[in-house]
């Protein structure tokens, strides 16, 4: 399998190659790279997409030692992938914790991206309640693995449409499956996602063209971030998709496929970003 030697870690990734402009995708958290399966098969004709595992999720190896994976590492993770794979600069597609990254790769460094999209993602730090919850979680991961824990976290994942669907009841089974394959260390990566700081005090830096989608039935990272995104980031574009929840990509892939594609279309950065890169 293909690995890049990244800051003291082997990271997983697949790359589609081709001469179209790069899309990078940064997954959320409990899932890996397959998580754009999908999206990946309907762009790869037009662009060149790249997936990875974050580091101690999926195929990508966890650090030594048995800390958590702070988000700071990951948003620098995500940097060198995008140094070492010469994919300055890229489309990148965030969901939920790999919107983390992404805002904050915008933020420090526009020169790398050409556009932003944050699929069912926020600025914010968790609120005292529900960090509360999560490190319930956490630590039950931590000792027991996430099997014990799947059925809560289904319910905060997807929507309540999709959940109670009769005819998508296979597609629920296979996905409840998937995250109890997670290995009990994934703990390590969701001490550092509930833990994060808030980045809306840089939201004011970001000047690459920015898509926020979001499902009206999102519990993790409800539409009131979103619009609190696109709100403070100037000329972004808001998209809210109904009957969806903190797994859109999932739930209603044809639309966010819809979203996606038009967004990278139009997408163009300021002129002022393209002078940087023409510098460097």
């Amino acid at each position: 399998m293909p690995y890049l030697s990244i800051r003291g870690a082997r990271l997983y990734y697949e790359d589609t190659g081709g001469s179209g402009e790069p899309v990078l995708f940064s997954h959320g958290l409990l899932w890996d790279s397959r998580l754009f399966r999908e999206q990946v098969s309907a762009l790869q004709g037009r662009y060149r997409c790249i997936v990875y595992d974050h580091r101690g999720q999926g195929h990508s190896e966890p650090p030594p030692g048995g800390s958590a994976i702070d988000l700071r590492t990951v948003y620098e993770d995500a940097v060198a992938v995008i140094q070492a794979l010469g994919l300055a600069p890229c489309h990148f597609v965030g969901q939920s914790m790999g919107g983390f990254v992404g805002l904050r790769v915008a933020a420090r460094h526009p020169e790398l991206l050409r556009s932003l999209v944050l699929l069912d993602s926020s600025a914010a730090a968790e609120l005292p309640l529900t960090l509360a919850r999560y490190r319930l979680l956490t630590a039950l991961t931590h000792w027991l693995g996430l099997r014990p824990v799947v059925d809560p976290i289904m319910s905060l994942y997807f929507g309540r449409t999709f959940m109670r669907d009769p005819e998508r009841a296979a597609e629920r089974a296979l996905l409840r499956r998937q995250l109890a394959d997670n290995p009990r260390e994934v703990w390590r990566a969701m001490q550092g996602v509930i833990h994060r700081r808030s980045v809306e005090g840089e939201l004011h830096r970001i000047v690459t063209p920015t898509l926020v989608l979001v499902g009206d039935e999102d519990l993790v990272t409800v539409p009131e971030r979103a619009e609190r995104l696109h709100q403070r980031i100037q000329g972004s574009r808001l998209v809210r998709l109904p009957c969806g929840g903190h797994m859109c990509i999932l739930e209603q892939p044809e639309a966010v496929h819809a979203a996606l594609r038009d967004f990278l279309e139009t997408a163009e950065a300021p002129a002022w970003v393209e002078e940087i890169r023409g510098l460097g």
